[in-house]
């Protein structure tokens, strides 16, 4: 669409494959943070590819999916905790251990949050359904982190990754509702 689109899917891309895949993916417990900039770049594009700039909001977007990533992670990296450690991959579970994966987890979820409800702070573009789903879908996911945290339980663990899926999902609906009807 424009230049800056364009350089920032190359960027996404050069992150995704050199940085995470090639350099991080078997050196680091903290590869899914780093990696997740590359995963949080397509808000970046498409706002790039719209508006031809990017402005506050688009980095608000890039900042939810970034901090989103690490919890959804996560807790799928706990649930095949083996797989990586026959693989190589230094996950943070095969390297941490399972509780400290956990504390990440709520950590990263309580910085996420707190974006998504700024977001609509930080824009006129959205109404009131994205403000409640924000809320209400942040509580929702604090709290399976949360039980998570607190329990360790295989279900808990199945529970807050389904979930993340569904938070990101339905997120995103709710701001392409209130962008196109306020």
């Amino acid at each position: 669409a424009n230049v800056l689109a364009a350089s920032l899917a190359i960027a996404g891309s050069a992150l995704y494959v050199v940085l995470y895949t090639a350099l991080l993916k078997r050196t680091t417990t903290q590869n899914i943070v780093i990696g997740g900039a590359a995963g949080a770049m397509p808000p970046l594009v498409g706002y790039a590819a719209i508006l031809g700039v990017l402005e506050l909001e688009a980095w608000y977007l890039f900042a939810v999916v970034f901090f989103w990533t690490p919890p959804h992670f996560w807790a799928l990296s706990l649930l095949i905790k083996e797989d990586y450690a026959r693989a190589g991959v230094p996950m943070m579970p095969v390297v941490s251990g399972e509780a400290a994966t956990r504390v990440q987890i709520l950590l990263y979820t309580v910085l996420m949050l707190p974006l998504t409800v700024m977001y609509y702070f930080a824009t006129s573009k959205l109404g009131v359904v994205y403000l409640v789903s924000a809320v209400v879908l942040g509580l929702v996911f604090f709290g399976l982190a949360f039980k998570l945290w607190r329990s360790g339980e295989r279900k808990d663990t199945v529970n807050l990754y389904k979930f993340s899926l569904l938070y990101l999902f339905l997120l995103f609906v709710a701001l392409m509702f209130d962008a196109a009807t306020v």
